[in-house]
């Protein structure tokens, strides 16, 4: 104590090169001498040893550091020798410590060693990198109609599940704002004019939104990808964006692109030219928020969860809006529109035969099935058999509830008139269900239950799917994937998890576990396998991802490409060929993310306590308690055992025991104050200049 006070009165300590320093760090007691810890000027240790910054001893003598011992002791080493040896410690780790000690040399060293591991020029899968574009100027006329009107395109089908995104609520308000400056966002804090808030992909054309402008590029053979239009600079931030790109020669011909942006009720529609450019077509209202935007053949669909659906026909021009039953989910099928309802109902309506029925003034929505419990039809996926098969055009629904229950319902070619029949249930989830995919192969299923998935092998005769055997289950694993306690309800609709694809062994799932993070994890949507990991090159955290199938060019031996794109927060749109990376498959770890691969990714983020279940429909983004919560690694696939294997248990012991579970809810339970060590009293800075760690976003436990 009297060392103590000695110390925080000013008076220095000061002691022979030679004496020997007893130090307790962590609890674990090292020694080592005056001249080892103070070579480095300006450091923690010859600031602590000179008496500029107080001590605390413990009951033998030794000065008490709380910090972790097992870090400290390649550290230490490097003080004695000048070399750097890690012992299995964490890169990332040994910088923290490194910046907390100050100790300049080994900083350098290990930023040089992260330089050198993470090249700017990426890895094999990285394919590009376009820059953030010019910021647009302000649109004049908010609702002028400039130029000639485009024909709309169909785009090609994609068999997918879709989930109604959340209620939108307060964020309407956006739509009014006629400030110059960016809106600001619910936290508080000025929204990023320069982030990539959506980025969506149609053939060889992409559309990127950011807070109140969008740009399209478009691929051409020899020169790359090209920026073809930039939107003027709008009132309102951009919340939901579609856009389709007809490959030449169709129907429409060359000028069969369009792409629209929505934020509440609005949506603004641009025809776009191939050779650069565009125009406006109009401004749209469909008098409630829009929360779900995107085209089916020519025609332009907005849906709401209240129930209100709005069409846009490429060929009347007209703009069609009509109350349905409130809407949960949705999906396409040719020229068929099939909405899933809360009340147990799917509807479907034909947009093909959307203009004859416009003196009637009514929408061709018509009932096909109605639950057999009337839950909530909250996903909903259909599948076509090939034209070329046997059985001709037999239709598969598969749809998931808000009660958990995963039902597979068919129409036979000779009954088309009856309705579709319930052919298979499954009642495996105990959440919601806010995805389901069915393929060829596969049954897909996700539940609000941190992103649970279940899957099953389908059995087909004929192309017929078939009961002998029937279904039979494949694999369980989880994409754990947290969204912001306060983030803004747009930005979830570019984080969508899938799956993306049409091929069954072409399916994946894209996981982005926190929302500031750089990393990205493609795994098999139907075992839950890693395929790749990718990274930003720039460092800048990736804000919103599409998958994009692109055709394939007029070269001889080329074949279609699958590109992963991904938006970053700096504005600028990095693509990663995932066909190089399915050619790949097996090399990379399989399974899911590790128990310590995880664990790095929730070092970015603080993690709020779980929130109240309110009872409400799941959200794309779904939100559940982290009571329920599995270890992202148990990948229980019945057909191979994929999953990573658990930790050793002398590593368990030094984590501090439990279970994987137990830890993340003690990690919750525990609070901000216990989860970081107390921070000893500053000493004079390095001039570094480089911050300990970057900010942690405040999340909502209850988004597993």
């Amino acid at each position: 104590m009297a060392a103590a006070t000695t110390a925080a009165e000013g008076v220095p300590i000061r002691g022979p090169p030679g004496e020997v320093i007893h130090l307790n760090v962590g609890g674990k007691r090292f020694s080592t001498s005056r001249q080892t810890l103070t070579w480095i000027p300006d450091s923690f240790f010859s600031s602590l040893l000179s008496g500029r910054i107080s001590t605390l001893k413990d009951e033998t003598g030794a000065i008490f550091i709380d910090r972790d011992p097992t870090v400290f002791a390649p550290i230490l080493n490097f003080l004695r020798t000048k070399e750097l040896d890690p012992r299995g410690v964490h890169g990332s780790s040994l910088l923290h410590e490194a910046q907390f000690y100050g100790l300049t040399p080994l900083v350098r060293r290990l930023q040089l060693r992260e330089e050198l591991d993470r090249s700017s020029c990426g890895n094999v899968l990285f394919n590009g990198y376009l820059p953030p574009p010019a910021f647009p100027v302000k649109r004049r006329n908010r609702h002028s109609l400039l130029g000639p009107q485009q024909l709309g395109g169909r785009p090609a089908p994609v068999r997918r599940s879709n989930t109604m995104p959340p209620n939108l609520g307060n964020a309407g308000l956006l739509g009014r704002m006629l400030d110059e400056k960016a809106p600001p966002s619910p936290s508080g804090q000025p929204e990023e004019p320069g982030m990539v808030r959506l980025v969506c992909g149609h053939h060889n054309w992409i559309a990127v939104a950011y807070t109140q402008f969008l740009v399209c590029y478009r691929l051409k053979e020899a020169s790359g990808w090209q920026l073809v239009f930039s939107s003027p600079r709008l009132d309102w931030s951009i919340e939901r964006l579609a856009l389709t790109a007809r490959v030449p020669g169709g129907a429409l011909g060359e000028h069969d692109k369009m792409v629209a942006a929505a934020t509440c009720s609005e949506i603004l529609l641009w025809a776009l030219q191939a050779e650069g450019g565009g125009s406006e077509i109009g401004v749209f209202h469909l008098g409630v928020p829009v929360e779900a935007l995107f085209f089916v053949g020519n025609q332009l669909i907005a849906t709401s969860h209240t129930g209100r659906i709005g069409v846009w026909n490429a060929v009347t021009k007209h703009w069609q809006v009509q109350e349905v039953q409130p809407i949960t989910s949705y999906d396409a099928a040719g020229s068929f529109l099939l909405l899933g309802c809360n009340n147990g109902s799917i509807y479907y309506v034909d947009v093909q035969k959307f203009p004859l029925r416009m003196k009637d003034n009514d929408l061709l929505v018509s009932e096909l099935y109605r639950d057999p419990a009337e839950d909530g039809v909250t996903a909903l996926s259909v599948y076509l058999t090939p034209k070329t098969s046997d059985s001709g055009n037999w239709i598969e629904i598969a749809y998931g509830t808000s009660s958990g229950g995963v039902r597979v319902i068919v129409q036979h070619p000779e009954t088309v008139g009856s309705g579709p029949q319930l052919f298979q249930t499954f009642t495996v989830h105990r959440s919601p269900v806010t995805k389901i995919m069915l393929s060829e192969k596969h049954l897909i299923s996700v539940c609000a239950d941190n992103n649970h998935v279940r899957t099953w092998s389908v059995t087909r005769f004929r192309g017929m799917i078939s009961t002998q055997p029937g279904s039979t289950p494949l694999a369980s694993f989880k994409i754990l994937a947290l969204e912001s306690a306060d983030g803004h309800g747009g930005c979830s609709a570019g984080n969508d998890i899938g799956p993306y694809g049409e091929r069954d062994d072409q399916q994946v799932f894209i996981q982005k576990v926190v929302p500031s993070a750089s990393q990205l994890f493609v795994r098999l949507s139907s075992t839950g396998q890693r395929v790749c990991s990718v990274r930003s090159v720039d460092g800048s955290p990736t804000t919103a991802f599409t998958v994009l199938e692109c055709e394939g060019s007029r070269r001889l031996g080329s074949r279609p490409r699958r590109y992963l794109l991904t938006g970053q927060a700096n504005g600028s749109l990095a693509m990663w060929d995932l066909t190089t990376a399915m050619d790949g498959l097996g090399q990379a770890p399989a399974g899911g993310l590790t128990e310590q691969e995880l664990m790095e990714q929730l070092e970015h983020c603080e993690l709020a306590p779980p929130a109240p279940w309110q009872g409400s429909l799941p959200s794309t983004s779904s939100r559940i308690s982290l009571t329920s919560l599995h270890s992202a690694s148990s990948n229980t696939s019945l057909t191979s055992h994929r999953g990573s294997p658990s930790p050793p248990k002398a590593e368990a012991r030094r984590r501090g025991g439990g279970s994987f579970v137990e830890r993340c809810q003690e990690l919750v339970r525990s609070g901000p104050e216990l989860r970081r060590p107390p921070t000893p009293a500053p000493w004079p800075s390095a001039g570094l200049g480089i911050p300990l760690m970057p900010p942690k976003m405040k999340l909502n436990g209850t988004s597993f």
